[in-house]
């Protein structure tokens, strides 16, 4: 006979025994793992936009100051929202800053009081691997999971919303992004301060 001790899901801390109709325990417990690090990217981009919201100084301060608050509230429901699905599904969300730093595969934003442009420039680069991140989670439950697809899909778009707010700053009038091909938030804030004659 087999033991809560020796089956490895049931065992893992924060994971019940219990899912969502439909799926097995172990397809919600690693649907629920792919979450926690959509989770963990999800709190760490709000985190970050408050932390540009601060820090973001030039002549375009105000506009962009406030362009960053709706997509702070957008990205905490979002939040809101995968913990409540992780849950949904018979584990225990992680939202602590131990959990998104312990667990995280990317760096701390690089940048501290910058121009609008540098800053924007960096979080173009901070949109581009979460969105990308999101999209791979998408597609790895897209057969297994339609709730959650969903989910990511209707967080997706925003994120591409929002970080089409971002480069609509960093483009010139041919259409031309002025970070195009960079992968460090240091890189893209020096070309798009470069960009904007800073």
């Amino acid at each position: 006979m087999t033991t809560d001790e020796d089956n490895p899901i049931t065992s893992r801390p924060g994971t019940g025994s219990y899912t969502v109709p439909g799926l097995s325990l172990e397809e919600g417990t690693k649907i629920a793992e792919l979450l926690q690090d959509r989770l963990n990217a999800l709190n760490d981009l709000a985190l970050t936009l408050k932390h540009v919201h601060w820090n973001v100084v030039g002549p375009h301060f105000i506009a962009v100051h406030e362009m960053l608050d709706p997509q702070v509230e957008e990205v905490r429901a979002w939040v809101d929202e995968t913990a409540e699905r992780i849950a949904t599904l018979g584990v225990s969300p992680l939202g602590t800053p131990g959990e998104i730093v312990k667990n995280r595969s990317w760096s701390d934003y690089s940048l501290e009081r910058a121009t609008t442009n540098e800053h924007l420039g960096a979080l173009n680069v901070v949109y581009d691997g979460l969105i990308a991140e999101h999209r791979t989670a998408q597609r790895a439950i897209a057969d297994v999971d339609p709730v959650t697809e969903d989910m990511l899909i209707g967080q997706i778009k925003g994120l591409e919303l929002f970080q089409w707010f971002i480069r609509a700053h960093l483009q010139n009038t041919q259409g031309e992004l002025a970070t195009a091909g960079t992968r460090s938030e240091d890189t893209a804030a020096q070309r798009a301060a470069e960009a904007a004659g800073e």
